[in-house]
C-alpha cells in the first residue's frame, strides 16, 4: 500500500520543482524529503527521480504518480474539512502564502490574532510572489494565499479556487526631497516621462504593472535601478537616484529625504484571499479570511 506521507513529499517536489522547495513547504529537511522519495521508489519498484546537473528531475512515472497523489490529497482534504466543520472550531495546520509587503505589513498581526484565539490552529506563513501563489493554492501546496492585482491588471482565479476581497492598497509617487516634484500637491503620470525609475525586476507583478501604466501614459520608462524590496527602493530614492511608485502596505514611515506625492489618478492594488473550493467550509479558512479583512481596516487607516 502506498504511504500518503511519501506521496505528499513527491507531490511537493512536483509543485515546487526541487527537494529544497518541497522541504520548505512541508516543514521538513531536504534530507527527509529525499528519504521519503527513495522509500517510495523502493515500494513502487519505479525510478522516480533523475539527476540533472546539480538538481533532480521527476520521471514521467513520477509525474503521473504525483498527479494521482494530488487527487488523493484532495480527498483527504475534504475529509479533514468535514471533521473540522463538525467540530466547529479552527484547528490543524493552515499553510498561508503572502507577497512580501503583505507578509511584513498585514500577516504578523493576523497570525498573532489567530494564534491567541485558536491555540489548536497551527498557521504557517511562506512569502511567495503573487504570480506563483494562486497556482500553489490550486495545486494544494498552500491552503490560503494573500495575493494582489493592480487596477489595470486583474488577478485571474482558476477553476476550483475561490477568492474574497481583503481591501484596496493605495500607491504613492516617492521622490527625493530635493526633487522638483517634491513640493507638488499632485502629479499626473504624463509628467514623468523624463524621470529615472526604480522598481522591481522584470517578471514581478509590480514591474509589469509599472511598465504597462507608464506605457499607457505614452512613453517608455527609463528603469535605472531594480530592487525586489520596497525598503531598498526607498533607500535608493533617499540617495537621489530616482523615483518610484510604491504602495503603502508594509512601507512604514518614510525616511528623511523622501517625499510622497499624490498621483492623479491614484493607482491602487486590490488584495485578495484565495483558497480551494474543496476547503471553503473549513472553519480555519473562514476565520483566517475574517481576521485578514478586519486587520486590513486597521492597517489601511494608518
Amino acid at each position: 500500500m502506498l504511504d500518503l506521507s511519501r506521496l505528499r513529499a513527491l507531490h511537493a517536489v512536483s509543485v515546487h520543482g526541487s527537494v529544497a522547495g518541497a522541504a520548505t513547504a512541508l516543514g521538513y529537511t531536504p534530507s527527509a524529503v529525499s528519504q521519503q522519495i527513495a522509500k517510495l521508489e523502493r515500494e513502487t519498484r519505479t525510478k522516480l527521480v533523475e539527476r540533472r546537473g546539480r538538481g533532480i528531475a521527476l520521471t514521467e512515472e513520477a509525474l503521473q504518480l504525483a498527479a494521482t497523489a494530488q487527487e488523493l490529497l484532495s480527498i483527504v482534504e475534504r475529509a479533514e474539512t468535514a471533521l473540522e466543520e463538525r467540530r466547529g472550531l479552527p484547528n490543524g495546520r493552515l499553510t498561508v502564502g503572502a507577497f512580501a509587503s503583505a507578509a511584513r505589513g498585514l500577516m504578523p498581526g493576523a497570525l498573532a490574532e489567530l494564534a491567541r484565539a485558536h491555540p489548536a490552529l497551527d498557521a504557517r506563513l511562506t512569502e511567495v510572489d503573487p504570480h506563483l501563489s494562486v497556482d500553489l493554492v490550486a495545486k494544494g501546496a498552500l491552503d490560503l494565499a494573500v495575493a494582489h492585482d493592480w487596477d489595470i491588471a486583474p488577478l485571474p482565479a482558476p477553476e476550483g479556487v475561490e477568492q474574497a476581497v481583503i481591501g484596496d492598497d493605495r500607491c504613492d509617487l516617492l521622490v527625493p526631497a530635493g526633487h522638483p516634484l517634491a513640493g507638488r500637491t499632485d502629479v499626473h503620470r504624463e509628467e514623468l516621462a523624463a524621470e529615472r525609475w526604480i522598481c522591481q525586476p522584470p517578471g514581478t507583478v509590480c514591474h509589469d504593472w509599472l511598465m504597462r501604466t507608464l506605457r499607457t501614459a505614452g512613453y517608455e520608462p527609463d528603469i535605472a535601478h531594480q530592487a525586489e524590496e520596497n525598503h531598498t527602493q526607498v533607500a535608493l530614492i533617499a540617495a537621489g537616484l530616482g523615483i518610484a511608485m510604491i504602495p503603502r502596505l508594509g512601507r512604514g514611515a518614510l525616511p528623511e529625504g523622501v517625499v510622497a506625492v499624490r498621483l492623479d489618478p491614484v493607482p491602487t492594488r486590490r488584495l485578495y484571499a484565495l483558497w480551494r473550493t474543496g476547503a471553503a467550509r473549513r472553519p480555519a479558512i473562514r476565520e483566517a479570511v475574517r481576521v485578514l479583512q478586519e486587520r486590513w481596516e486597521g492597517v489601511a487607516a494608518e
